[in-house]
């Protein structure tokens, strides 16, 4: 349907010049069809007006302040799983100074970790190594048999920002036996 007038302009047809030229008793189809061609364009503009932004109606922020202490970019999609039930989320800076390690050690929920500065090579329990530098992040998994150490082989600091989600009460981490890997030759 095609629309060639001014909304709520007159037509310079008379009632009587449309049934002459449509026949008697079409003069009230050219009035259903302006009523149509009214009401479209009304929906039209109220469904328009749903399309603009809410920011008119939203009320600014103000005493409030962040600040990015770490950000970091992951390689791949990151999958984050909390624990069943209740869930103690820890937010933590750790520094591991040059030729440091953090020992053989396990978590019974996950980190999503954030390298802030320097390297960290991280050897899991399959004996494949990891080596995150500053800007990167990764997810440590939890549970007995994701046993993994991380060291910094630098020589300045590796620092971290750790968000932990462990099972309400659970230890931030729990000592494991060191998993023998065969020497690099």
């Amino acid at each position: 349907m095609g629309f060639g007038g001014v909304v709520g302009a007159k037509s310079a047809k008379s009632a009587k010049s449309a049934e002459i030229e449509h026949g008697p008793g079409r003069a009230g189809g050219v009035k259903r069809r302006g009523a149509v061609r009214k009401a479209l364009l009304v929906g039209v503009g109220v469904a328009a007006l749903g399309l603009l932004p809410a920011a008119a109606v939203a009320t600014p922020g103000s005493g409030v302040t962040g600040t990015v202490v770490a950000e970091g970019t992951s390689e791949g999609k990151l999958e984050v799983k909390t624990p069943p039930g209740r869930t103690d989320v820890t937010f933590r800076k750790i520094t591991v100074e040059p030729g440091g390690s953090t020992g053989w050690h396990t978590h019974e929920g996950q980190l999503i970790a954030v390298v802030k500065a320097g390297t960290l090579t991280r050897t899991l329990d399959d004996c494949t190594v990891e080596v995150s530098p500053a800007g990167t992040t990764f997810i440590e998994p939890s549970g007995a048999d994701h046993r993994h150490i991380g060291r910094n082989l630098g020589t300045g600091p590796v620092v971290l920002w750790v968000t932990y989600l462990l099972p309400e009460g659970s230890e931030l981490s729990d000592d494991a036996d060191a998993v023998e890997c065969p020497a690099a030759g």
